[in-house]
């Protein structure tokens, strides 16, 4: 594509212990990273932590990756979104996505039918309501402004945000890996943030790349391990493909497992999930082949960092999402972008 990409930090969202994102994220602007992305899946929020990193920060972008639109009605989600937006002044990139089924019923106790009329509800209402032309109606399977349903006492009326936002439109990246989600991203919002994609195999996505228009951003979250044993630097990807693979979905429904078959990789994820699911983790992660761990990420030395974020510039991709805790590995990507 071009000499360079945009950068941006993935902190994602804590795990067992929470962590300090703060510093890492300000010594990403000192470095010139263009955004620093939060995530949330059943733990730590995206919302909370990014409010953290913009208060500390003056330039770099802030942008959630992703939002799950189960967790927050759209009005909660044009609310906090426009607040986060002036406080920062207008730096906000919302990122959002439906998560999974598991997730979704087991944890938030929602129904996970029809995501993608869902998702395209969700856009249209947010949008509308950001927008503030009017006061809010909305009819639509997922979401009805006022809500006439069962349980109502008849009294709700349409309403407007109160508060004038910095800006009428904010930016809405879709995570998507479904074709059909893919092309509501194309179709619908500013960007796409692809959970897994390989430079290598670009392919896989066409149909879907093919219909985005000028300037529609690609973010994607790449691991980075500054190592010069690229084996010793393989071990984390593997183990986070092996939980992505095994634990992030069902087993006969489970979005990761069906982009890696896509990359050609059916066989191999398929045992990656069996040995998982049996409850042998460790096995899991070494079934991993290196090849699509490798793909994925960008690991070992400064100079073969440099050299296979050569493939990325070349790809799709507009915005490289560092996924990493290691100073030296953020200073050493941005010195590899040049």
């Amino acid at each position: 594509m071009g000499d360079s990409v945009k950068l941006g930090l993935m902190v994602g969202y804590w795990q067992a212990e929470p962590w300090d994102f703060v510093g890492l994220a300000v010594q990403a602007e000192k470095a010139g990273y263009d955004s620093v992305w939060t995530a949330e899946a059943y733990g730590s929020d995206c919302f909370t932590p990014l409010c953290w990193i913009g208060a500390n920060t003056s330039r770099i972008k802030l942008g959630t990756g992703v939002m799950q639109i189960s967790a927050r009605t759209p009005a909660n989600v044009a609310m906090t979104a426009t607040s986060i937006d002036y406080m920062s002044g207008g730096r906000l990139i919302l990122g959002i996505g439906v998560s999974g089924p598991q997730v979704v019923e087991g944890w938030y106790g929602q129904p996970f039918s029809r995501p993608l009329s869902r998702t395209r509800e969700f856009i249209e209402l947010l949008r509308e309501m950001i927008k503030r032309e009017a006061p809010v109606q909305f009819e639509g399977k997922a979401y009805q402004l006022p809500f006439r349903g069962e349980g109502s006492v008849g009294l709700g009326k349409p309403l407007k945000l109160i508060t004038h936002p910095l800006r009428r439109e904010i930016p809405i990246y879709l995570g998507a890996e479904g074709p059909k989600n893919m092309r509501l991203a194309a179709e619908q919002c500013q960007g796409w943030l692809p959970l897994f994609f390989s430079p290598y195999r670009s392919e896989v996505y066409r149909e879907a790349l093919d219909l985005i228009p000028p300037g529609f951003e690609v973010a994607c979250p790449v691991t980075v391990v500054l190592n010069d044993d690229v084996e010793s630097a393989l071990v984390p990807v593997k183990w986070t493909l092996a939980f992505y693979i095994g634990a992030m979905g069902a087993k006969d429904k489970n979005f990761h497992v069906n982009i890696m078959s896509k990359m050609g990789f059916g066989t191999e994820v398929r045992r990656v999930q069996e040995l998982f699911l049996s409850g042998d983790q460790a096995a899991a992660a070494a079934a991993v082949p290196d090849v699509l761990a490798d793909e994925l990420s960008l690991v070992g030395s400064a100079a073969r960092i440099k050299d296979r974020l050569q493939v990325w510039k070349e790809s799709p991709v507009t915005t490289v999402l560092a996924g990493t805790r290691d100073p030296d590995a953020l200073r050493v990507l941005a010195e590899a972008n040049g």
